[in-house]
């Protein structure tokens, strides 16, 4: 039986309470932090109270969260993320934050492409990439140096460097976490080529 979607309004003060009592707070506390009256936060929490812009804007910031995080919808498509096969680069990708325009891109790549017998010119590009090999071994190609890194091991590497990884000795499966730069380098819509 499906339940009935909570409405912002609710889902609003249930993540301002939630927040609260996940850092310990008492209604006195946060109250002190963004300067309401206890009573008055009280009311907000449960739904006695409108909330206005500007008590919201100060109770985020009191809580180390974001306005766009408080009042982001609940209404996630599907919490199943699926996978996107790139057949042509041997890659199936898994995002696991949304594409970050500022900040940082995690996604699980399963790779099952070897490293070519004949050199390639690897691609290069602003900042860092971290990757954690989560099972296989991979074969990250730096400029002209191999660095085989193993199931629980991690990497992290300047991309000005000339690189790519490669699955060695089988499929490997990596949780990585691109800037910007690399999410445009690495992550390319199926069919492109890296």
């Amino acid at each position: 039986m499906a339940q009935d979607p909570v409405d912002l309004d609710t889902l609003v003060r249930l993540r301002i309470k939630g927040l609260r009592l996940a850092r310990g707070w008492s209604l006195d506390a946060l109250a002190a932090r963004c300067h309401l009256s206890p009573s008055s936060l009280s009311r907000i929490e449960t739904g006695h109270r409108r909330i206005a812009l500007d008590q919201l804007t100060l109770i985020a910031r009191a809580l180390g969260t974001s306005l766009d995080a408080l009042v982001e919808s609940a209404q996630d498509a599907d919490v199943v993320i699926k996978p996107i096969r790139d057949e042509a680069r041997g890659v199936t990708t898994w995002m696991l934050s949304e594409r970050a325009p500022h900040g940082v891109t995690v996604a699980k790549m399963r790779i099952t492409r070897e490293a070519p017998q004949d050199p390639v010119e690897l691609p290069v590009h602003p900042g860092r990439d971290w990757l954690t090999v989560l099972s296989g071994t991979a074969h990250v190609q730096l400029a002209e140096r191999t660095v085989l890194v193993e199931t629980g091991e991690a990497a992290e590497f300047s991309t000005m460097i000339p690189h790519a990884i490669y699955a060695h000795g089988g499929p490997v499966e990596v949780l990585v976490m691109l800037d910007h730069d690399g999410e445009r380098a690495h992550l390319h819509e199926p069919g492109e080529v890296s």
